[in-house]
């Protein structure tokens, strides 16, 4: 999920499938819930009958570890099965997850809550194939409320391999305060308001934009955080990676970071902090909230763009916030990023009948809105359970969330982090790499060539 914390801390009602027919190929209601719920014993259940533990690995945070409160129901409902919790900082998630099954302690089931993601855990054979599993279950993603493109973001060659439970997406939140000291209008949450560009933006923030040198005084228009760092140049347009790599197993023939164009494309988000000084340097960023903080919750950015994990903690916002739709920047499909996360079943499981029940359970209407509560704000992927997330946010109106995602789908991509192999090492060579231009002290066209280089090497290992 990356650059979430995932480090601290899909949404669509039925209303929204229509946008989600347009989505990329990249990417149990009460009923549901029922299936699930009303099987006692080994012989409806799916499970084998015989007394086991299943493990469920994840990030050691609050909006993860959440689900040890959903624990004690699941087993009343599931005698026969009991569930432990394993868990790892984020920092620490892939590393640890290698030696759990490097020792012959491989968890049952996780997600892609580190660095790496989906194709990487493909393409390293750890994933069970849960096809076989699905038929023989007679589960069915329709009657849990999971929109059909999303479960194909998980389908290889017809084969599935994992099964949608939250699904985030890149939207704007902004200071009301701040809006309202400028006297600006609010941004639009609708994605077809088309004069919500960009260069719009920049001027927005401009007016917002205060550098003194008492930090205290300062602060900044805009901090656009859009996607990991390989995938910024898409939204402009440029395509670092080709096309063949979302139809083979996230290998890519070729790579185009020394291309012109995306090379353009990266010198807009610098000069917001260089050029037209609208956006903070990572060095004030980490001076006014810390080595992981969001400047933004500090009161001192007028508009962020990220993912919308930010919004989890907007209830305890010391100032008024908005949500708007993310603006145009030249990319006629895609202004969002998704970050869809499945529960996989992890190859080496010894009981992955028993696994599978506790992920049908937890993508339920009433687990998925009960986790809402629980997580402090998780999205979740049952269309039904939509509802209850557009209300949970204090002082923002539903209906401009509603929009926003719905506009973050139509015109989403998946995160690349997710469907590129070997990605852990792909992004620790971007941040290290773009860290000299970040700082001012090297030029995008210094770097771009090595970081081309670089990549192909990793994709070739």
């Amino acid at each position: 999920m990356n650059n979430r914390n995932r480090k601290t801390t899909a949404l669509l009602l039925a209303a929204g499938l229509t946008a989600m027919a347009a989505l990329s190929g990249c990417s149990g209601g009460k009923s549901a819930g029922n299936v699930a719920e009303g099987t006692n014993g080994a012989a409806n259940n799916g499970s084998s009958g015989e007394q086991v533990t299943i493990t469920h690995y994840t990030i050691d945070s609050e909006d993860r570890t959440f689900i040890e409160k959903l624990i004690p129901d699941f087993e009343k409902e599931h005698p026969n099965i009991q569930v432990k919790v394993e868990k790892a900082p984020y920092e620490q998630f892939d590393s640890k997850l290698q030696t759990l099954i490097a020792g012959g302690k491989s968890p049952d089931v996780t997600s892609h809550y580190g660095y790496g993601g989906f194709a990487e855990y493909y393409n390293k054979d750890m994933l069970l194939d849960l096809t076989d599993l699905i038929k023989e279950d007679g589960f069915k993603p329709e009657d849990y409320h999971i929109p059909d493109n999303l479960m194909k973001i998980y389908t290889v060659k017809d084969r599935t391999y994992g099964i949608p439970v939250n699904m985030y997406v890149t939207l704007m939140l902004y200071n009301k305060d701040m809006f309202d000291a400028a006297k600006l209008s609010y941004p639009p949450s609708d994605y077809e308001d088309k004069s919500w560009t960009f260069d719009k933006m920049v001027e927005e923030a401009k007016k917002m934009t205060l550098v003194s040198d008492d930090i205290a005084k300062t602060q900044y228009g805009v901090d656009f955080t859009w996607a990991e760092r390989d995938m910024r140049p898409l939204y402009f347009g440029a395509e670092p990676y080709s096309e063949d790599t979302w139809s083979n197993g996230g290998v890519p023939s070729e790579t185009h970071f020394d291309s012109p164009k995306v090379i353009a494309a990266y010198h807009k988000l610098f000069d917001l902090i260089f050029k037209d000084k609208v956006s903070p340097t990572s060095e004030w960023s980490k001076s006014v909230a810390g080595q992981n903080g969001d400047p933004f919750v500090a009161g001192k950015i007028g508009m962020s763009i990220g993912g919308s994990w930010n919004l989890a903690g907007a209830n305890d916002f010391p100032f008024k916030i908005g949500v708007a739709a993310v603006p145009w920047g030249g990319n006629d499909k895609v202004r969002s990023t998704l970050f869809v996360d499945p529960l996989m079943i992890l190859k080496d499981s010894k009981h992955p009948k028993e696994a599978f029940e506790w992920i049908k359970y937890l993508v339920t209407t009433e687990v998925q809105e009960k986790s809402i509560e629980l997580s402090g704000g998780n999205p979740p992927v049952n269309t039904e359970a939509a509802e209850a997330y557009y209300k949970h946010f204090e002082g923002i109106d539903p209906q401009d969330v509603k929009k926003v995602y719905e506009g973050a789908v139509k015109y989403g991509f998946e995160s690349y982090n997710h469907l590129i192999t070997n990605y852990s090492q792909i992004n620790d060579m971007f941040i290290n790499e773009l860290q000299p231009v970040e700082t001012g002290h090297k030029t995008l066209e210094e770097v771009m060539p090595v970081i081309q280089k670089k990549v192909t090497e990793i994709i070739k290992r």
